[in-house]
Formats: C-alpha cells, structure tokens, sequence
C-alpha cells in the first residue's frame, strides 16, 4: 500500500505512536510518506540512527507562507493543498489523520478536491482518523469546534481511537453515528526492554536510593506536583529515595520551585529531555503517573516494557493499560497520600516489587507490541480500501460549510 500520514512531529505520545507505526509499516513492505511541517522526531536524532535508511519512507514538508493579509498562518489550508499534491503524484491509497482538528479536516478537505480530479486513483483515496486524546478531550469541547470535530470524525472513511475509554467520550460527547474501532498504542519491544543499568543507577543513586521516575511534557494535567509531594511523604518515612523528572513544559518551573519549597531539592533530579529512556527507565523502582487525564498512557506503557511497576490515577485509559495489583496500582486522581502509600509499598516488599515487575513486562510486550498492533492497522486499511465508504462523493453540506467557516479567517 502507499500511505500517507500526518501527525505533529513533536515530543508526544501521538506524533511518537505515528512515527512508530509508520517506520513499521515501511519494514512491512508499504511505502509511508510523512507529510507535516517538521521531520518527526522519531525519524532521525539521537538513539535512532540505529533504524537505518529506509528508502520507502518520504517525508513532505508543509511549506507555509506569510502575507500582510492574514493575521494567523493557515496551516490547515497549507496542509490540505500538501496532501492534494502528495497524493496525487504520489497515487496514495490512504491519508492517516492522527488528530482530527486540523490534520483529519485538513484531509476530509483534500479528498473532497481530488474527487473532482481527473485522475481516478486520486479519486479513490481513503481517509483514516485516529483520535488520540486532546483533540477530542479538550480542543474538540470548545464550543466552536463542535461541528468541525463532529463532521471530520463522521467523514472520515475510517476511525479508530486509542482507548475504549476515548472511544466512549467521542461517542457520548460528539453524538457520531461513525463506528470507532479501539486499536490500542503500542511499543517497540527492540527499544523499550530491560536494559543492565547498574552502571547508571549508581550514578543515580549513590547511596543506594530507591529511584522513582517520571515523563511527561510538565502540562497542569500531567500533575506533576503530586509525584513531587508523595516523594516527600515516602522520604518523611525515612526511605532513601530520589525522583527524576524527565520532559520539559510550562510547569517545570513551578515544579522545581516546589521541591525547593519541600526542602526536597537534593533528592529531585530534573533529567529534561533524553533520548535514551529506556536505559533510565530500566534503572529505576517504579514510575508514577498521577495525571489529571490520560486517553492512554504511553510512558506507563513504555516503563512496563521496562520491567517497571506503575502507580497511576484512575482516569481515562490508565486503568486499561496499568491493570490494579498486576502491573503496579492504580489510585484515585489527586490522592498524594495514596500515592505515596502504594509506591511505598512497593519499595519496601522485593516479592512484590518481583511480582508487579513481571507483570508489567508480560502485559506491555504480550499485548501492546507492535507485532500485534500493526497488523490491526494494516487490516484496517485494506478493509477500508476494499470496502465502499459512506462519504464518497459527497459535497459540502451544511455542516461542513460551518466547518469550513471556522477554520477560515474572515
């Protein structure tokens, strides 16, 4: 098949789940051509060189300009006419949207153009959305995006989210008809795996500290601080215990203010971003995930692979990823002290820190390899490349005249 996928090309869990899928389905045999605005990180940087050169794998550059007349770029336009362009010179079978604002309407927009193209392959190609989170938990709940997340979700020729739980909000929050197929994220096993860390974790810990671990990119949602408390609660126990933070974003410096504040400083550590997780993760005792909202929870997922148990919140689709008493525990949302007790817990019992280690690593690499996920996509393509879609050749509708009007400036 001849892909073409479109993600944000930055530090997250969608553009990373993208770029994976992609690099995969390129060692599967298909050819995959990135068109965003930037090179994925995935593609290239340090602790990737190792991939090699794949030589059906293209990447197309959104090209945006500038003109005195509009005040904000027109990055959806600009995307919508790359994807015109690739596909019909590149004869693509599907466009994979991840994100439905702007990149799934950006594409629902390009199908409509090359259905009036003269080129009957480019007549035919299909639009795959996946719904990671955000667009559908808080950009898609702004009231004037309602009906432009309804209409590209509904257009699209297929749609998949990555977690029952994201299924269900679309469903319930959008009132869309389309079917949702829940195709999980998954993890390369090559990369995230147990790695010998003695070396680093002496680094780390000197002393023999217990280290627990965090990543994120340091959101309000992410809760950060609650991870820097219940490391004050374990240490006023009298556990010789460090935390490293790892990511960067808008809160890291209220963070860092606060384990000042705690007079926790020395037993903080802010590592920002690395490239080589997995050998930090491997080093550490547990990784907490205390979010306020998580439609999946990658980094969980990738410190399982890891061999690392898990203390997480209960929202959204952490408890289908972190399963309670299994993998690691699972506490409610903004409960420091039980976060604090569960992770204490679990450093201070070997046989079970032994226990919800191995589960971790089963569940992580049994169910959400990406030998077991990919195939679900590639069935999901050929699916909807066999099966006649239900938007085919129809025009702009009120709807969609709506749609169009928001993402155009006056």
């Amino acid at each position: 098949m001849n892909i073409g996928i479109t993600c944000y090309p930055t530090y997250g869990g969608s553009g990373v789940i993208a770029t994976e899928l992609g690099k995969s389905l390129a060692e599967r045999g298909h050819r995959v051509h990135f068109i965003t605005y930037a090179l994925p990180m995935r593609l290239t940087g340090p602790g990737h060189e190792e991939a090699g050169y794949l030589d059906n794998i293209f990447y197309h550059e959104v090209e945006m300009s500038t003109y005195p007349l509009f005040e904000f770029p027109l990055y959806s336009m600009a995307l919508t006419s790359a994807m015109v362009e690739v596909a019909r010179f590149e004869k693509l079978d599907i466009i994979h949207a991840h994100y439905a604002i702007p990149h799934a309407t950006s594409a629902v927009l390009a199908k409509q153009i090359l259905q009036r193209s003269p080129d009957a392959k480019s007549r035919d190609i299909k639009i795959v959305t996946t719904l990671h989170g955000t667009d559908i938990t808080l950009v898609g709940l702004e009231p004037s995006f309602e009906p432009l997340m309804k209409f590209s979700i509904e257009s699209s020729d297929a749609v998949t989210a990555v977690s029952h739980f994201l299924r269900d909000e679309t469903i319930d929050n959008y009132d869309v008809e389309k079917e949702i197929e829940v195709i999980p994220n998954f993890i390369d096993t090559e990369s995230f795996r147990p790695i010998d860390s003695k070396h680093l974790r002496r680094l780390l810990a000197p002393n023999g500290e217990k280290l627990l671990v965090h990543t994120s990119n340091f959101r309000e949602v992410k809760r950060v601080k609650d991870a820097i408390r219940a490391l004050k609660l374990i240490l006023d126990k009298g556990v010789k215990t460090k935390l490293l933070l790892i990511g960067d974003g808008p809160d890291r410096g209220e963070c860092q203010a606060l384990a000042r504040e705690l007079g926790i400083w020395q037993q903080t550590r802010f590592l920002g971003k690395q490239s080589e997780l997995a050998s930090v993760l491997s080093a550490s005792d547990v990784f907490l995930i205390p979010s306020g909202n998580e439609s999946f929870g990658l980094a969980a997922l990738e410190a399982m692979a890891c061999g690392v148990p898990v203390v997480s919140s209960d929202v959204g689709g952490l408890p289908e990823v972190n399963i309670d008493g299994e993998t690691g525990f699972v506490v409610p949302v903004g409960d420091v002290e039980a976060l604090a007790e569960r992770t204490f817990q679990i450093l201070e019992d070997r046989d079970l820190h032994s226990k919800l280690s191995k589960g971790a690593f089963g569940r992580s690499t049994g169910e959400f390899a990406k030998e077991q996920i990919v195939p679900m996509y590639e069935a999901l393509y050929e699916r909807t490349i066999g099966g006649e879609s239900s938007n085919d050749s129809q025009s702009f509708d009120r709807e969609a005249e709506l749609a169009y009007e928001i993402v155009t400036p006056a």
